[in-house]
């Protein structure tokens, strides 16, 4: 309620004042949250107004030099270094990860805005056993990670593979790396930082959040106590008894799964985790009854082709941008599947008669990209439906953060695999004879790669239905 005093202020006073309030508001409920805001009595806010800073020049290098067509080796190389008051920041690789954002449907300026807003960022209080802090932006959008030098030099070498998995396939679940970089200061030790796109975006009614790596050995966190708001991220054990309950879109999640795990055993990599969060659906959400034929039909008079991101008011897909290489024809992880369990695949018919809806029975959930391609007419308008027709792999919701999102019957799931960073070597293969001995007959994180995709897919199995 607003006093006589407020009232009697002149009007830029009264929105300050209220602005003020809200702030402090908001400040409030990030403590109960376990999000600190890193104001300036904050041990890190040096550490983030430089990032900010240095972020806001970096993209906006990026805006005065627009991206070619085609990715290059010197992209993948490339390190430009800017020179501010008291730090330097370098930027690694800076056109690949913009033309990243660019296929995630994100413009240049909104993510410059979110990176560089007025508001603090935050400070996110994590379980996990790395030594690394965790950022977030002020919209809680994006996480920045510290990491140190050996998990950035991995991440550039892989720079190459991952953009052609995520070209394969554009609905992977694998978090979304969207810049690397480096803050040196003066007689200080260098920072690296990565930004993410945060999986639990966004998070206002999510309900619970939880940490899986499929295994069993120091896998619970206490909750937080009842009606407590504090953010608690759970883990394996906590989960059981429960189920991802997906119903048409279960065979998907499992495929993908499978698909990304196969990605990470070919990096030799281990002890990443399913990141899974769930939120009640709106009743309005609950409507499982619009088929892709029906989606295809409602859209058919508004179809535009304008919008990469955009089919319907109901359904969205990934537009993949320029990418560096071409490999081979890929395969569609499958698609949400009718009740007939055939992929509904629509089909431009000459003319302004509309659109033709083609049904084709996938086998086991995947449909080669050359056979969605085969379904294109010789319309003036084929190739960009045969992008379409390669692209919605799965219907996404229409939603601020589609790719790691998937609605069930009743639940709305936040789904993403992280912390993809730890080779299996020398030390990783002694640690495991080690937990061998400590923990017989128990499931524990370190395990080899394939091994570790084998488990992890196996709970997905076990916990969907």
């Amino acid at each position: 309620m607003t006093s006589q005093a407020e009232t009697e202020m002149p009007a830029h006073r009264r929105s300050r004042t209220v602005k003020r309030r809200l702030w402090g508001g908001l400040r409030q409920q990030w403590k109960l949250l376990g999000l600190f805001e890193i104001d300036q009595q904050h041990e890190f806010y040096g550490l983030t107004r430089m990032m900010k800073e240095g972020l806001a020049a970096a993209v906006q290098n990026t805006i005065d030099n627009p991206l070619t067509d085609e990715l290059t080796e010197v992209d993948f190389q490339m390190e430009v270094t800017q020179v501010h008051e008291g730090f330097q920041m370098q930027t690694f690789a800076g056109p690949v990860f913009a033309s990243l954002r660019r296929s995630l449907g994100m413009t240049e300026k909104e993510y410059q805005h979110s990176l560089s807003s007025e508001g603090c960022y935050l400070q996110f209080i994590s379980n996990s056993k790395s030594k690394a802090d965790f950022f977030l932006t002020n919209d809680k959008r994006f996480f920045l990670k510290t990491q140190n030098k050996r998990e950035v030099k991995f991440l550039l070498k892989n720079l190459r593979i991952y953009m052609e998995h995520l070209e394969s396939y554009p609905h992977s679940l694998l978090v979304k790396f969207l810049g690397v970089h480096r803050i040196k200061i003066p007689r200080q030790k260098k920072k690296y930082f990565i930004v993410m796109q945060s999986v639990f975006y966004p998070d206002e009614r999510i309900t619970a959040r939880y940490d899986i790596k499929g295994c069993e050995v120091s896998r619970w966190t206490d909750p937080a106590p009842e009606g407590s708001h504090v953010i608690v991220v759970l883990k394996d054990l906590n989960f059981e008894g429960k189920y991802i309950n997906l119903d048409q879109q279960r065979s998907w999640l499992i495929r993908q799964v499978e698909i990304d795990t196969a990605f990470l055993q070919r990096i030799n990599v281990l002890d990443y985790s399913l990141l899974l969060a769930h939120q009640p659906l709106h009743h309005d959400e609950r409507d499982q009854s619009h088929s892709f034929a029906t989606l295809i039909i409602r859209a058919k008079n508004a179809w535009s082709f304008c919008l990469p991101l955009s089919l319907s008011p109901h359904c969205r897909s990934v537009h993949p941008g320029s990418s560096p290489t071409h490999a081979g024809l890929p395969c569609v992880p499958g698609a949400v599947q009718d009740e007939d369990s055939a992929l509904l695949v629509s089909e431009m018919e000459s003319g302004s008669e509309g659109y033709r809806v083609t049904e084709v029975h996938p086998d086991d959930g995947l449909i080669p990209l050359q056979e969605l391609q085969g379904q294109a007419s010789s319309a003036g308008t084929d190739s960009e439906l045969r992008e379409f027709q390669a692209q919605n792999r799965r219907l996404l919701p229409n939603f601020k953060n589609p790719l790691h999102v998937i609605d069930g019957p009743e639940l709305r799931y936040f789904v993403g695999i992280i912390d993809i960073f730890t080779v299996y070597g020398f030390k990783k293969k002694l640690e495991h004879l080690w937990k061998r001995l400590r923990y017989p007959g128990l499931a524990f994180s370190t395990v080899s790669p394939p091994a570790y995709s084998h488990r992890l897919c196996q709970w997905v199995q076990a916990h969907t239905k």
